[in-house]
């Protein structure tokens, strides 16, 4: 088990709520975290991370304190999260990216569970399937992304709901650059969505980020296909 503190130079005083950085214990992948680290570096925050092997986890005493028996785990100060699209519902709400009003965090709610059946069916895939159900995955992904295709351009705002990044746009933006590895040309169809990802791409703290040593060495899964 090792910890590292991320930041993008932002000096302490400008943390939320002062009270030091945010704590994130997950293993050594990108996995369900990758979309609230995208989140936290983009909003300007520090967090520390606690990268759990393998060996330590099959002990079972973290494991035991989880309430859900998984990870990640999320520390802002006394309050300890799980489910990580709880951890995103979280920070939406510590950073304003949760919408202006009631409707439009339903509406971003309806997106992130979207997004959710996405990354279930990319996890399957991944996890069990790889090796058989690769190819029909990336043949009947269009089926799948036309939704959010269809969203985006409604929209016209380069974003799903509003007129800024809300945390369902981080967690689509996460599982697209994992559906690029998977297949580059999987967005060349989609040209709405396409735009998204460049747009996110090219914000000055996620372009960091993305070109991070910290960012580039975690493998996107736990099994190392991607």
């Amino acid at each position: 088990m090792c910890s590292f503190l991320w930041s993008l130079s932002e000096p302490l005083h400008h943390l939320h709520h002062k009270m030091g950085p945010y704590t994130i214990t997950y293993f050594g992948v990108r996995g369900r975290c990758g979309a609230m680290r995208i989140m936290l570096a983009d909003q300007g925050q520090e967090w520390k991370e606690i990268l759990m092997d393998f060996a330590d986890w099959t002990k079972g005493d973290l494991k035991a304190s989880c309430v859900f028996g998984q990870l990640p785990k999320f520390e802002d100060g006394g309050l300890v999260l799980f489910q990580s699209n709880a951890i995103l519902r979280h920070l939406g709400r510590n950073h304003d990216a949760y919408g202006k009003d009631g409707k439009e965090a339903a509406r971003i709610d309806m997106m992130c569970d979207g997004v959710e059946d996405l990354r279930l069916k990319y996890g399957k895939m991944i996890y069990q399937e790889y090796d058989t159900g690769k190819d029909q995955y990336i043949k009947d992904l269009p089926n799948h992304l036309d939704k959010f295709e269809a969203v985006m351009a409604k929209n016209k705002t380069g974003f799903l709901v509003g007129d800024k990044p809300s945390f369902a746009d981080y967690s689509l933006f996460e599982v697209l650059l994992n559906h690029l590895v998977l297949c580059s040309s999987c967005l060349d169809t989609s040209p709405s969505l396409k735009s998204f990802v460049e747009k996110m791409s090219a914000r000055p703290k996620i372009k960091a980020f993305l070109g991070s040593d910290a960012y580039k060495k975690l493998p996107i899964n736990g099994n190392g296909k991607q």
